[in-house]
């Protein structure tokens, strides 16, 4: 579904990303771990079309991505929810919402809303009972289903997820990754990105650690989950020993 080929890109005259290379099959969860600073977010913004690649090659579907423009990655199926949410806070939940599938309403018109929008709110029932509250006055974890919820009013076959886990309680960190794999029982194809190893790797099929902007081991879940080196940086008290 996904191939991304030796990818480069920039910020400015930095280049952040050095030839990167990955891949993600329909129905998977790929996840990809590093520590901050990785490259793992410019990753994400390269395949969405808000970072220009400078060299190498995004095809998403079978056809070349790599110098597409956000809304075509969109209109073809494949959406980010970004980092931070942003959501639009003086909006309800339900306009939020309805932003969301803007190029949906355009193909099919506004018909399919009221089902698109009660699709989202069997997943993340809370949306539901928030429907015509502004959305900036939602708590963290409300706020994160929204900016999930608006992602799948787009009805995605590839939704990219950037650190959603950032800045939640255990308890909706675990509600949040038990919504995502309820996505892919459903047939979305998930790219996560996470600083949250162990919480990534619990629910991936597959996974990249990336570093300074190079992938450095792939593997299954079960793979790295076990490997000794990305046990002793992201999954272990001996990470945390050496760097005290």
């Amino acid at each position: 579904m996904l191939s991304i080929r030796s990818l480069q890109a920039c910020y400015g005259n930095v280049e952040v990303l050095h030839g990167v290379s990955l891949h993600v099959d329909p129905g998977e969860i790929v996840t990809i771990v590093g520590a901050n600073g990785a490259g793992k977010s410019t990753l994400l913004n390269a395949v969405a079309g808000v970072v220009r690649p400078c060299d190498g090659s995004v095809s998403f579907a079978s056809a070349d991505m790599t110098a597409a423009e956000p809304d075509a990655l969109v209109k073809a199926g494949c959406v980010l929810v970004p980092e931070g949410r942003q959501i639009f806070p003086d909006l309800t939940v339900q306009d939020n919402l309805l932003l969301g599938g803007y190029l949906r309403w355009r193909r099919e018109g506004r018909r399919s809303a009221p089902a698109a929008i009660r699709e989202v709110c069997e997943l993340f029932p809370v949306l539901g009972r928030r429907r015509e509250q502004r959305a900036g006055t939602l708590s963290g974890g409300e706020q994160q289903m929204l900016a999930l919820g608006r992602a799948l009013m787009a009805r995605p076959r590839l939704l990219m997820l950037d650190e959603p886990s950032i800045g939640l309680a255990p308890l909706v960190v675990k509600e949040t990754l038990a919504a995502i794999s309820e996505l892919r029982n459903r047939g979305t194809t998930i790219l996560l990105v996470e600083q949250n190893a162990r919480a990534a790797l619990a629910v991936a099929d597959r996974g990249y650690v990336m570093e300074t902007g190079r992938i450095m081991l792939e593997g299954t879940a079960q793979e790295l989950a076990a490997n000794h080196d990305v046990r002793r940086a992201y999954l272990g008290k001996e990470y945390r020993r050496i760097n005290d």
